[in-house]
């Protein structure tokens, strides 16, 4: 058992360290070096909070902790890089429902206290955090009553919206925006119902509020995040990667437990400020991603007039052959066909042949921020020609070809060209004013967001039908 002075002291070296790691995974040389903060950093807060004052239960806390890391290890072991934004949605989840059952937990501790002082019941009989909560004042209790309201309202909400996020990136639920007749009215009614709930429980209702409440929340959370397109997903994981720290937030002052205030403030800050920049690179309000949801058309979409050309590798090649420059725009297509590898080699290739070969980067290419980033690091492509939207968009017209590899939306001109279009306003990677655009794909279908895209009808657009990984491996001998 350690004393309180050494768990402050590992709190706010923990405290330092998840502050560094937030601060180097802005870097993606130093993103590696940034997770070895972050792991550091965990393993100080679990280790010195299970040995801290107060702390029992050995026998049950470690089976748990052993359990839990075998668990998370095997887990990880066994996700692919493609499926890294549904695992981190899961995570979420896990997250607010933790919330939620400490919430409920700290108020039957309450209650327990009150009914000791009531019939003057020794201290020593609480338990360590009824023993903490037996030397708040009647205001100071007023305040935990607040914080198991706000604990359980964001973490339910957290938990539900997390699991159809997760379904959605998944593919296990359709990734089109559906609610329940009433739309959004019912979620202002659950809202409602879960305010006066609150008001009640403050005013001394049972612990039955607190369920009720808690039901409520899961339900908005689930209808929340159905009525939102797949489209707007890698935005709704970083929002809720936001509730999830705020959710761990409340539960900090809950448990007064300064490294989880501190570190929950740090998740839900920086999940919102990452939201907020996902959201501007999109030209989406926040607020209507949230309450709107995307695939919903304005008015009727612009005819595409035209047809989609096919090529096949050789032609690609041969154009590839006389290129002086290259740009590869890689999207979740090249995640799911797990083709980095196979575009690490053809860029190799390219680049040993004299091309000047760059990559563009969309903010929100794949399903999670970052994800092309990741993976093209996994696939050892040097991070000074991945470059991000706003730093090549300038340099198309001056670009003889472009790959697209699995992307649709980030490469829409109807985003310029179309008002009613679902994504107009949405800053894009304007490929098609390159001198030819190659773009790689399964078939004709509109994709995971459903938006027809004019680009693969353009007359200096050719189509390479099949799977991205089969269509570059076929590619690479063909580079002289």
């Amino acid at each position: 058992m350690l004393g309180q002075g050494f768990v402050s002291a590992a709190a706010i070296a923990a405290s330092v360290l998840f502050i560094l790691s937030l601060g180097g995974l802005s870097n993606q040389e130093k993103a590696k070096r940034a997770v070895w903060y972050g792991i550091v950093g965990m393993a100080l807060a679990v280790v010195f909070t299970a040995l801290g004052p107060g702390i029992g239960a050995y026998w049950l806390m470690i089976p748990m902790i052993v359990a839990g890391a075998v668990i998370g290890w095997w887990v990880a072991k066994r996700v692919a890089m493609t499926e890294m934004p549904q695992l981190v949605a899961a995570l979420h989840s896990f997250v607010g429902l933790a919330a939620v059952f400490v919430a409920w937990s700290a108020d039957l501790e309450r209650r327990r206290v009150l009914a000791v002082r009531a019939t003057e019941g020794a201290a020593e009989e609480f338990s360590a955090f009824a023993a903490l909560v037996a030397t708040k004042a009647p205001d100071e209790l007023t305040f935990l009553q607040l914080e198991v309201v706000f604990a359980i309202f964001i973490g339910a909400v957290t938990f539900t919206g997390s699991v159809i996020a997760f379904g959605k990136l998944a593919g296990k639920v359709d990734g089109k925006p559906k609610q329940l007749p009433g739309g959004h009215l019912l979620n202002a009614v659950a809202a409602g119902l879960c305010l006066l709930l609150a008001i009640a429980y403050l005013n001394g209702a049972g612990f039955w509020t607190l369920l009720v409440l808690a039901a409520l929340s899961f339900f908005i959370g689930y209808h929340l995040i159905m009525g939102i397109g797949g489209a707007d997903m890698p935005v709704v994981v970083s929002m809720l990667n936001s509730y999830s720290g705020w959710a761990a937030a409340a539960i900090g002052f809950t448990l007064s437990n300064d490294l989880l205030i501190v570190t929950g403030a740090l998740v839900g800050s920086s999940g919102a400020i990452l939201s907020y920049i996902m959201c501007k690179a999109m030209n989406r309000n926040f607020l209507s991603v949230i309450l709107g949801g995307f695939g919903g058309t304005s008015g009727p979409a612009a005819e595409i007039e035209g047809e989609q050309v096919a090529i096949d590798a050789g032609g690609v090649a041969a154009a590839l052959n006389s290129a002086d420059s290259v740009v590869i725009v890689p999207g979740y297509g090249m995640a799911v066909a797990q083709a980095q590898n196979a575009v690490s080699e053809l860029t190799r290739k390219l680049r040993a042949a004299g091309k000047e070969v760059r990559f563009a980067i969309h903010p929100v290419a794949g399903r999670l921020p970052g994800h092309m980033n990741v993976l093209l690091a996994e696939a050892k492509v040097p991070y000074d020609i991945v470059l991000e939207m706003d730093e090549i968009n300038d340099d198309f017209p001056d670009t003889d070809v472009v790959i697209v590899i699995g992307s649709n939306d980030i490469v829409n001109p109807a985003a310029q060209e179309d008002p009613n279009s679902p994504i107009a306003g949405m800053p894009v990677l304007e490929v098609w004013r390159s001198r030819v655009v190659f773009v790689c794909k399964r078939g004709q279908g509109t994709g995971y967001s459903g938006i027809e895209n004019p680009l693969f009808f353009k007359d200096n657009t050719r189509m390479l039908y099949g799977d991205a990984r089969d269509s570059i491996d076929t590619l690479i001998p063909l580079i002289e």
